[in-house]
């Protein structure tokens, strides 16, 4: 067995695995990163592009902002649709200065896997069988195969940043968690196309017929997505039918702007609500997708998982530089403060935005009793400023929380 040691090992190469991979370094605290796929595989996943503010000052603290800061675009509102009438909120306005940018996730996933690999720090990638042990001692480690050899990889703390998916979750004895989920009666059908953006800001987009939302990656790319039955599967929407639906969704004036093309690439994605307690067991610590799974309704993914690496970093660096262990009890409590906050808004927005019409059916009277309250809802939020400052608030990020 081939045996090496590290101070963090890091399972995930995705974009908090890289960020927290990169912010440590930069304090000199050696880590590792293993990954099962290929990075070129990691490249090849589409995902979502808007950053908060403590996302983006995370990304400069790193040092990686360079391509970010040129290319990538400031947003000061988003625009919500109820049935062809628009409202714009003004985040910048609303919050005292705040926005959001437009970047997305391959971009910066793809500026981290750069500045990794300039700066000489290890990135195991196509590693199988990765398996932590000992998380609750004081000398943890990884097993993991690679090119058909067993290694060994001893280190202090391991950062679980491999999705929900992973193996990180399920080192926590079931006994030691507890899971909550809702899942959403539909479905995100997601197209990426080399076409521009039909608005310079998002629109997200409430009607009869269903949900839309129309976003973008970059003057010259933009991502559409609209509600569709879990029953659905992508060979039912040709491109054609795509950009059809789309345009009886959007504003009748934006649609009229809409410029459609072949489809770089399209899915299905089901809306879940998740959450694992703790975020911590031991020496291991639950980072991203690996403990907390959101709608995109609000953009809060990525943006989660980035607030559980400012409180991870902070919490190493003072463990490292000031040799207090004391604080790494204070991970989980903090990290699932702001998940649990960023769950809530998630799940508001796409309750008050998403065609529950199939659900509502089954449910009777309380099924519309449901509809009106989110009607009510919708409706007060975005014709009052108190309820346009509240969705302003949550959009653009609440601050991160210090340590004790």
């Amino acid at each position: 067995m081939n045996t090496s040691k590290t101070q963090v090992a890091i399972i995930g190469a995705g974009p908090s695995g890289l960020l927290l991979g990169q912010l440590l370094a930069k304090h000199g605290i050696d880590n590792v990163i293993l990954e099962r796929v290929s990075g070129d595989y990691v490249l090849g996943r589409i995902r979502a592009g808007i950053l908060e503010q403590g996302f983006v000052d995370l990304v400069r603290e790193a040092g990686v902002a360079e391509r970010m800061d040129r290319e990538g675009h400031v947003h000061d509102g988003v625009e919500l649709s109820i049935n062809d009438k628009r409202y714009r909120i003004d985040l910048k306005e609303l919050t005292g200065g705040k926005t959001v940018m437009c970047y997305g996730q391959t971009e910066i996933t793809a500026d981290l896997m750069h500045a990794r690999k300039d700066a000489g720090l290890v990135t195991e990638y196509e590693v199988s069988d990765v398996q932590p042990h000992d998380v609750k001692s004081d000398n943890p480690y990884i097993t993991y195969t690679k090119n058909g050899e067993t290694h060994r990889l001893d280190c202090d703390y391991i950062a679980g940043c491999d999705g929900f998916h992973g193996v990180s979750r399920q080192t926590i004895p079931e006994t030691e968690r507890k899971e909550f989920e809702r899942v959403y009666p539909f479905g995100w059908l997601g197209l990426l196309a080399d076409t521009p953006p039909v608005h310079k800001e998002l629109i997200y987009a409430k009607t009869d017929r269903g949900f839309a939302l129309a976003s973008q990656r970059s003057d010259t790319r933009s991502r559409y997505y609209l509600q569709v039955p879990l029953t659905d599967k992508v060979e039912d929407w040709s491109d054609e039918r795509f950009w059809e639906e789309l345009k009886t969704r959007l504003p009748r004036d934006v649609a009229s702007d809409l410029i459609t093309g072949p489809s770089i690439e399209k899915s299905i994605a089901p809306l879940r609500s998740f959450v694992c307690e703790p975020m911590q067991y031991g020496r291991l610590f639950l980072v991203g997708d690996a403990a907390h799974i959101v709608p995109p309704t609000g953009a809060k993914g990525l943006n989660l998982a980035a607030s559980d690496v400012a409180t991870l970093y902070k919490i190493l660096q003072r463990v490292y530089k000031e040799g207090d262990t004391d604080c790494i009890g204070q991970y989980s409590e903090i990290a699932l403060r702001r998940v649990w906050n960023g769950e809530r808004f998630s799940w508001w927005m796409s309750n008050m935005l998403h065609n529950y019409d199939d659900e509502i059916q089954s449910n009777g009277v309380e099924g519309e009793t449901f509809k009106r309250f989110m009607e009510s809802e919708l409706d007060y939020y975005v014709n009052s400023e108190a309820g346009r400052r509240v969705i302003a608030e949550q959009y653009v990020g609440l601050p991160y929380e210090e340590l004790r």
